[in-house]
């Protein structure tokens, strides 16, 4: 399996957040189980054989809940996700206990009061990376993701859960004219502070750990489903906005997602890397 461009470097490494059909991104990330009502998930108890029972009740609810939402993207989730399904849910109540990845703000362009990019920093990090190569774009996103929860929550050398990051970014590449996204994507978590001195390693030999450079990036929000044909747009409207289009790399780019893939109002971000 290809793992080339895993890295934000001025070289070509890009990185995104998910792909999806035209009504719906394929991404399933923690946002998708917040939708799950907590109302439907078993209270904690005291280890009694009945709380145990309640226990394998709410993993299959949220894993039956993730496979109806992945069965809309032709992706099949497996029976052993029921446990990172579980623990990204009980660790994860709430937006703030995800950590974002650090960044200097360098500088923005507005036109008539809005915003059209901004220009950022990110210092040199590790970052864990998966490199897949499915029939669509959406069934690389949403397995490439998949593993990369296992080793989130319990598949590394620690044996425990690591914590979230955002944005989770993957990696894409394109011919010269911005027309076409390569088939391999490159799906990419960055590491919780406390781990980036030590990363744990992970139990799958697909996924590497990686110490991505200093990197500056220009960035646009654009809210909506991430697909092939909105990557592009995204690409070529973002290449329109920059003064001076020709300091980034030409082929390979980065989208990063914030929120739910299947909310209406989805919030993502178009990485331009400047050229090294």
């Amino acid at each position: 399996m290809d793992r080339g461009g895993c890295q934000m470097s001025g070289g070509g490494g890009g990185v995104v957040d998910d792909g999806g059909g035209p009504e719906s991104s394929g991404m399933i990330t923690l946002e998708d189980l917040e939708s799950f009502s907590e109302d439907q998930l078993s209270d904690s108890g005291n280890g009694s054989l009945e709380e145990a029972a309640d226990t394998m009740e709410e993993d299959g609810r949220l894993l039956q809940y993730w496979q109806d939402v992945a069965r809309g993207h032709q992706v099949k989730v497996s029976q052993d996700m029921a446990e990172p399904i579980q623990q990204l849910t009980s660790n994860n109540q709430g937006r703030s206990k995800r950590e974002h990845i650090p960044f200097t703000l360098l500088g923005k362009r507005e036109k008539c009061g809005n915003l059209l990019y901004e220009k950022r920093e990110y210092e040199k990090g590790h970052w864990a990376c998966i490199t897949m190569c499915e029939d669509t774009y959406e069934q690389s996103i949403c397995y490439g993701f998949m593993r990369m929860m296992r080793y989130i929550c319990q598949q590394n050398s620690l044996g425990d859960y690591l914590g979230m990051t955002i944005p989770i970014v993957t990696v894409v590449h394109t011919d010269e004219s911005h027309t076409v996204i390569s088939n391999g994507v490159t799906v990419a978590y960055y590491l919780p502070a406390e781990h980036q001195a030590q990363p744990p390693q992970p139990e799958d030999n697909e996924i590497t750990i990686d110490i991505w450079p200093s990197t500056i990036v220009y960035t646009r929000a654009f809210s909506g489903p991430t697909n092939e044909v909105t990557i592009i747009d995204q690409i070529n409207a973002m290449a329109e906005v920059l003064e001076s289009p020709g300091v980034c790399v030409n082929d390979s780019f980065i989208v990063a997602g914030y929120t739910n893939p299947a909310h209406s109002n989805r919030q993502n971000e178009i990485w331009f890397l400047e050229r090294r």
